[in-house]
């Protein structure tokens, strides 16, 4: 295992981790300016740390965790950002949570 890649790998998924969280922060209050500023750097940061991935490297079990903490972390505070950002998804959730109520109901 190369230390140096381990630790650089980490430091992706961490960068792409903060800036997924200040990309929520910006949705929260609306800043739209922000979160499109955002987005680009993370997207810059996904690209480059697609560019240095190394084929058939692995991670030391510590940082394979920490690493998928900061996965699900993302994908959490990307699922909130969608939310916020598109309320199409907010009334599909609606329709949807309404017919699984019906559809327990209609299983009694």
């Amino acid at each position: 295992m190369n230390r140096t890649y381990d630790t650089q790998l980490l430091a992706y998924y961490e960068s792409i981790g903060h800036v997924t969280r200040l990309m929520l922060r910006a949705a929260q209050a609306q800043d739209w300016e922000l979160l499109q500023d955002a987005e680009a750097c993370c997207a810059g940061l996904i690209h480059r740390l697609e560019a240095e991935k190394h084929q058939g490297a692995e991670l030391a079990p510590e940082e394979s965790r920490r690493k998928h903490q900061i996965i699900l972390r993302i994908l959490a505070d990307d699922a909130q950002i969608r939310l916020l950002t598109q309320p199409w998804l907010r009334q599909l959730e609606g329709v949807l949570g309404g017919e699984r109520a019906g559809l327990g109901r209609r299983a009694a």
